[in-house]
């Protein structure tokens, strides 16, 4: 598990994100895949859900994760669902204590906030396409829709592929920059011509920013770098392989 200091000002928090190491799946998705949504055994995403949340001292049970779609749709929980019930969705925020909110990436970036003085917890699955279109922005509203206040937000964005391994092609920043010139700080030259090196986490950062959260902590890890520790759907791509795990990343507030 990898844990950030900026979320660990609260006894009540507890939060993860958690590596692909430790479960009981095997092959492509060795060993703790989360995701339903790959090809995985399903009992084996099920046993991994239960090891992770032990992790964390859960049931699996308090586990909330959405069917996300790359979007900047954001939902608030009031109580778990059955995975078939599952909102299409990328952000969630609750109130209520003992209910984890769950991310699922590989490669995308997983972000996790809290208010401690409103005893909100919101969670975010940031793509750049989910960032793009607000999608950490909406986890914010929801959350100050429970009684949070952005101000006091802190937030902690995951493991993600890093900018030394996320080339885009030269159509990719400009859709970005024309929303935002500020953004041409988070894209530099790749070696091929006219192609760009996307920094990620650094424009997910840049969109709390933006949006009124102050403090902002990022976990220094590129998953398509890391084979041993991260799920990458980039290197699967890359390799011609057709299925990929998926990580995990959770919070929850103690009752």
């Amino acid at each position: 598990m990898i844990r950030l200091a900026g979320l660990e000002t609260d006894a009540r928090l507890r939060h993860a994100f958690f590596t692909r190491r430790g479960g009981v799946s095997v092959g492509p998705y060795a060993s703790l895949n989360c995701g339903f949504a790959s090809r995985d055994q399903a009992a084996n995403v099920e046993r991994n859900r239960a090891i992770a949340m032990a992790m964390i001292g859960l049931p699996a049970d308090r586990l909330v994760t959405c069917r996300q779609v790359h979007s900047a749709a954001a939902v608030t929980v009031e109580k778990a669902w059955r995975r078939e019930a599952a909102p299409p969705a990328d952000a969630m925020a609750t109130k209520v204590p003992g209910l984890a909110l769950g991310v699922l990436a590989a490669d995308c970036a997983p972000v996790l906030l809290v208010d401690p003085i409103a005893g909100v917890i919101g969670a975010a699955h940031a793509g750049w396409r989910g960032a793009f279109g607000g999608v950490v922005e909406a986890a914010v509203e929801a959350m100050e829709s429970l009684g949070a206040a952005r101000h006091r937000i802190r937030a902690g964005i995951g493991p993600c592929i890093g900018i030394a391994s996320y080339e885009v092609g030269p159509e990719f920043p400009q859709p970005i920059v024309a929303h935002d010139p500020a953004a041409t700080a988070y894209f530099t030259a790749a070696q091929r011509p006219g192609h760009f090196m996307f920094d990620l986490a650094g424009y997910v950062e840049h969109r709390l920013a933006r949006f009124g959260v102050r403090l902002i902590e990022r976990a220094p890890y590129d998953t398509l770098g890391d084979e041993r520790h991260f799920f990458s759907y980039r290197r699967a791509c890359l390799r011609g392989e057709p299925v990929f795990g998926l990580g995990l990343s959770a919070i929850v507030l103690d009752g």
